[in-house]
């Protein structure tokens, strides 16, 4: 990993892709393992539903706040702090479904920590990575999620199986504290002579369009940038960020729902269990990596060739991506078998991805300059679907139990993929009219 032989910003995107990698494998884990555990201790899923969802109260409660500290501290000390407070929480919190207190402190600690991490990736990215490369480089760290799930849905049923769901925990600390490791030893901020923070965007300016004008002016030839207060007020009312804000919503509330009940969909609905699907069960999360960096190349190619403008090519990807997986989502519970409900997860999680390219690096094209704090205004959005889908998800399955409904029945599972599949239309849509690949804060 020296600079010498690879440039400093490919180092600094591909730790970010194992980051995201090594933040999955501890949110699938704990799903894993709080279920087995759970299952084997009786409790009933509207009470699972309510664990699963702590972290993201946590979680949404950091978004904005991780932004600013970003902006202000920066991304890069911010993160190592952020990953070290979760992986020492994994390693010390005893798994334990009885002693409710102590796991919802945890889970909400860990959602704390982790929410930092996003915000003040994307301000890393925004200062190292230019404007031309940024489609591809948003995605391959945000791949890095799919990677890490699809490695944890693989790996860690077995381990449970062999060693316990405790071992989870134990093993998620350690490749947390191994990442942090090599941030500390391989990360920097970016040299300020080539990259000031003032031009956070740092390359290739002209190849994003700007609406208005920049506050700055010419000392001796170099071009300079005067500090301005963040513009809270027109971020939370910019249309293009509201845009960016219910795509957010809808991406999370998919993943989310499929991450922490698929689990369970595969033991109860479909009578399968995980150990015994060997590595199918891992597909889904292959194909988010996938067509994650398929969407950045297409988008960048499109962007660089000038074949699209940034807006058409977000907009396009977005909405093939969305439009997709709603067909998917509504149509998974009419497949009975784990091998239909892995191709049909498979595509809907595989085109949410793709969508990536467009809503999940538009902040970058707008707010270059705020992007960590514009990822944690939007960002939020996503936690918070993570907290109403995941539980309401568990209370909806209650609902089908006290109908007499059988959770093996197709019936049961309906109301819970059709809400995804049908807010990936609505978002899709109000992506297309609102959003914009232009810069509109300065």
């Amino acid at each position: 990993m020296k600079s010498k032989y690879i440039p400093k910003r490919y180092v600094i995107v591909i730790l970010t892709f194992i980051c995201t990698s090594v933040c999955y494998i501890e949110r699938v884990g704990f799903s894993i393992a709080y279920t087995a555990a759970a299952d084997a201790a009786g409790i009933d899923q509207s009470s699972k539903g309510v664990i699963l969802s702590t972290f993201y109260y946590g979680y949404a409660c950091s978004q904005i706040p991780g932004g600013w500290v970003a902006q202000k501290v920066g991304g890069r000390r911010v993160l190592l702090f952020s990953f070290l407070l979760w992986s020492l929480t994994c390693a010390f919190v005893p798994l334990d479904p009885n002693q409710v207190v102590m796991l919802v402190v945890a889970r909400l600690l860990v959602g704390v920590a982790q929410g930092f991490i996003f915000p003040s990736i994307h301000t890393v990215l925004a200062q190292w990575v230019p404007p031309h490369e940024r489609s591809r480089s948003v995605s391959l760290t945000t791949s890095g999620m799919y990677f890490g799930a699809a490695a944890g849905m693989l790996i860690l049923p077995t381990l449970v199986r062999l060693k316990g769901p405790q071992s989870v925990f134990l093993v998620e600390a350690a490749l947390g504290i191994m990442w942090s490791l090599l941030w500390l030893k391989y990360a920097s901020d970016p040299p300020r002579s080539e990259h000031p923070k003032a031009t956070a965007a740092g390359f290739g300016e002209s190849l994003l369009p700007t609406k208005g004008s920049q506050k700055g002016k010419v000392e001796n030839g170099v071009h300079s940038m005067r500090t301005q207060k963040i513009p809270w007020k027109r971020i939370i009312f910019s249309l293009p960020v509201w845009a960016i804000v219910a795509n957010n919503f809808t991406f999370h509330y998919a993943l989310y729902v499929l991450m922490n009940w698929l689990p369970t969909y595969f033991e109860l609905g479909l009578n399968s269990s995980l150990q015994e699907m060997g590595s199918s069960k891992m597909i889904p999360y292959l194909n988010m990596f996938l067509f994650s960096n398929i969407g950045g190349i297409v988008a960048d190619h499109l962007i660089t060739r000038r074949i699209m403008s940034v807006t058409k090519t977000r907009k396009l990807l977005n909405t093939v991506g969305f439009l997709v997986a709603s067909c998917a989502l509504i149509c998974l519970p009419l497949f009975r078998t784990p091998n239909g409900v892995v191709l049909c997860s498979s595509v809907a999680l595989g085109f949410l991805a793709l969508g990536r390219a467009g809503f999940a690096v538009n902040h970058m094209d707008v707010a270059p300059r705020y992007a960590g704090i514009v990822m944690g205004v939007c960002n939020t959005a996503g936690t918070l679907a993570g907290i109403v889908g995941v539980d309401l998800t568990g209370r909806l399955l209650e609902g089908a139990k006290a109908a007499q409904l059988d959770l093996t029945s197709p019936e049961s599972w309906r109301a819970v993929f059709l809400i995804p599949g049908l807010l990936c239309i609505f978002s899709s849509i109000m992506f297309l009219v609102l959003s914009t690949g232009e810069r509109i804060f300065d």
